[in-house]
């Protein structure tokens, strides 16, 4: 009984997909891929401002791609490459507005530009679904719409979270690192928590394995690290990073049904392949991309 549940505890650490039957090849190779996972994603946050927005900017577009694959399963036909664009432009506003307004030479009334681009996305998509054959041409541009929305903004905000501060000066990479922990430790201590008293299913049609009893301990022991992450001083109000704790216990896991109902619907396992055996960005982001908007919402409230 005690090796069973050392073994799932080894097998999450892995991913979050369990299911698989455990064989030699299939933990080396989903124990090489998680290592490189971490490895680039702290590193790209942790060396620079500009690792992170690199890094930022591929995973959105990889996970755009992936909920328009997703969209295709669901019988709709999403304008793909009016998306691409203008969640391009999405990002590169975000980029502009926090990254680059420092800069003497920039012309904001041209800058600006972007942000009209913006306005007239919806109003693109509808004159494309004007001029289209396809019965479902108004499904197509919601999907289209919804991908870059659900996708790409997320992470524009994400880039934005380190200068949310009035007082900041500079880049600090714990703002985000800080996030990403408490989701990890989220759903490490919610999988365990379930896994030795996990009795009341949470959602037992969109996902099984979840327990409200494993949701409640990877909610009270994530606010607890939230706690703990104040010794880094990041922000001088001592309740912020616990509040943001509480935002990611709750979300986080409301991220991650989401995009397993999407999946569920799409009649899928995995939202893609990216990493070989622990799926796509969709898998490996739900929770992140969920949790984002609300982090950045509140960080400007208490900011004012």
């Amino acid at each position: 009984m005690r090796d069973n549940f050392v073994l799932k505890i080894i097998l999450f650490l892995l991913g979050k997909n369990n299911s698989m039957a455990l064989n030699l090849k299939t933990l080396g190779t989903r124990s090489i891929s998680a290592v490189f996972f971490v490895i680039i994603l702290v590193s790209c946050i942790w060396y620079s401002y500009v690792t992170f927005l690199l890094l930022a900017f591929l995973v959105s577009l990889l996970a755009l791609n992936e909920y328009y694959q997703l969209a295709n399963k669901l019988n709709a036909s999403p304008y793909k490459w009016v998306g691409f664009i203008f969640g391009s432009v999405i990002f590169f506003y975000f980029v502009v507005i926090n990254f680059l307004k420092g800069f003497p030479f920039i012309n904001w009334d041209n800058i600006s530009i972007l942000f009209y681009l913006l306005l007239l996305f919806p109003f693109i998509l509808m004159m494309l679904a004007l001029f289209s054959d396809s019965p479902k041409s108004l499904l197509n541009v919601m999907h289209t719409l919804i991908g870059v929305l659900y996708t790409v903004l997320p992470f524009g905000l994400l880039i934005s979270i380190p200068w949310v501060d009035k007082e900041a000066v500079s880049y600090n990479y714990f703002k985000v690192l800080g996030i990403i922990f408490l989701i990890w430790s989220n759903d490490t201590l919610a999988y365990l928590g379930g896994s030795v008293l996990g009795k009341n299913k949470l959602y037992e049609r969109i996902s099984p394995g979840k327990t409200w009893e494993g949701t409640i301990i990877g909610a009270v022991g994530t606010v607890g690290v939230g706690f703990l992450l104040n010794y880094n001083h990041t922000y001088a109000n001592e309740w912020i990073w616990p509040c943001i704790a509480l935002l990611v216990a709750v979300l986080g896991t409301i991220g991650d049904l989401v995009e397993s109902m999407l999946k569920r619907m799409a009649g899928v396992k995995d939202s893609g392949q990216i990493m070989p055996g622990h799926g796509g960005a969709l898998d490996r982001f739900d929770s992140l991309i969920f949790v984002t908007p609300f982090v950045y919402v509140f960080l400007k409230i208490v900011s004012v």
